[in-house]
C-alpha cells in the first residue's frame, strides 16, 4: 500500500512539475509575443506619426502649389493684358517708323532737288570759284574768298553780289529752306582792321546775311550767321593752295524738319494715346 502511495505521490509531483514547466513556457512565450506586439505597436505609432507629418507637409505643399498656380494664373492674365498693350504700342511704333521713312525720303528728295536748282542757277561760276554739293542731308554752296571778298576784307565785291543775288532768287521761291552762313579762314594770323581770324570769319558771314536779308529780301528768321575761323579746314594749311581753298564762305541750306523732329520726339505711348482720342 505504501508503495502505491509513493507511486501516486511521484506521479502527482511529476504532473505538477510538468504542468508548471508548460505554464512557465507559455507565459514566457506570451510575454515574448506581447513584447513583440508592443514593439510593433510602437513602430506603427512611429510610422503613423511620420505619415501624419508627411500628410501635413503634403497639405502645406499643396497649399503652396495652389498659391503658386493662382499667382501663375494672375501673372498670365496680366501678361496677356501687357501683350495686348505691347502689340498696340508695336503697331503704333511701326506706323511711326513708316512715317519717318516717308519723311526722310521726302527730305532726301527735297535736298537733291534743291542741289540741282542751285547748281543750275549758279552755272556761270566755275568749280575753282564755287562748288555745290550735299553733305549730311544738306546742300552746301561753297564760295571761295576771291568770289566774294578782297583779301582781309568783309566787304562783298561785285561778283559776290551777283552770286548771292542768284542764290537769293532760289531761296525766295523755296521758303521752307533754312540758311546758315559760315565764314572760314586759313591759319595765317590776320593784321589790320580785324582782331583775329575769328572776327574776320564772323564779319564776312554777317555781311552776306545782311545782303541776303536787306538787299535780296530773304526772310531773316530763316538765316543764321556764324564764324569758324581756321578750325574747319578742307585742305592742309601747309601749302598756299590749301590755304586758298580754306579761305571760303559756306552757305548751308537745309529743308525745315519741323514735322520730322516732331515725329522723332513722339514716342509709342504718345502715338497710342493720340490714336485713341
Amino acid at each position: 500500500m505504501r508503495k502505491q502511495y509513493s507511486l501516486l505521490f511521484t506521479s502527482l509531483f511529476c504532473l505538477l512539475f510538468l504542468s508548471s514547466c508548460i505554464s512557465r513556457k507559455k507565459y514566457e512565450e506570451s510575454l515574448t509575443r506581447e513584447q513583440d506586439l508592443m514593439a510593433q505597436n510602437t513602430e506603427l505609432r512611429n510610422e503613423i506619426t511620420q505619415l501624419k507629418g508627411q500628410i501635413e507637409g503634403l497639405q502645406g505643399d499643396n497649399s503652396k502649389l495652389v498659391k503658386q498656380i493662382d499667382d501663375a494664373m494672375k501673372a498670365a492674365s496680366q501678361a496677356t493684358g501687357t501683350a495686348n498693350m505691347t502689340q498696340k504700342q508695336l503697331e503704333a511704333e511701326q506706323k511711326r517708323l513708316w512715317d519717318l521713312r516717308k519723311l526722310l525720303d521726302q527730305q532726301r528728295q527735297a535736298v537733291e532737288n534743291l542741289r540741282k536748282k542751285m547748281s543750275d542757277a549758279l552755272t556761270g561760276f566755275n568749280s575753282n570759284e564755287l562748288q555745290v554739293f550735299t553733305k549730311n542731308g544738306k546742300v552746301y554752296v561753297s564760295l571761295q574768298e576771291k568770289v566774294l571778298f578782297p583779301s582781309g576784307s568783309a566787304v562783298v565785291n561785285a561778283k559776290g553780289k551777283q552770286a548771292l543775288a542768284t542764290l537769293a532768287q532760289v531761296l525766295n521761291v523755296n521758303p521752307d529752306i533754312n540758311v546758315v552762313v559760315e565764314g572760314h579762314t586759313d591759319s595765317i594770323p590776320i593784321h589790320g582792321k580785324y582782331e583775329d581770324n575769328w572776327a574776320l570769319s564772323v564779319a564776312r558771314a554777317t555781311s552776306i546775311v545782311r545782303l541776303l536779308t536787306d538787299t535780296y529780301h530773304v526772310d531773316p528768321t530763316r538765316v543764321t550767321a556764324s564764324g569758324r575761323s581756321k578750325f574747319e579746314p578742307v585742305e592742309s594749311n601747309e601749302t598756299a593752295d590749301g590755304r586758298q581753298r580754306n579761305r571760303r564762305t559756306e552757305i548751308i541750306l537745309a529743308p525745315k524738319l519741323d514735322e520730322l523732329m516732331q515725329l522723332l520726339q513722339q514716342g509709342p505711348a504718345q502715338q497710342d494715346s493720340a490714336s485713341s482720342q
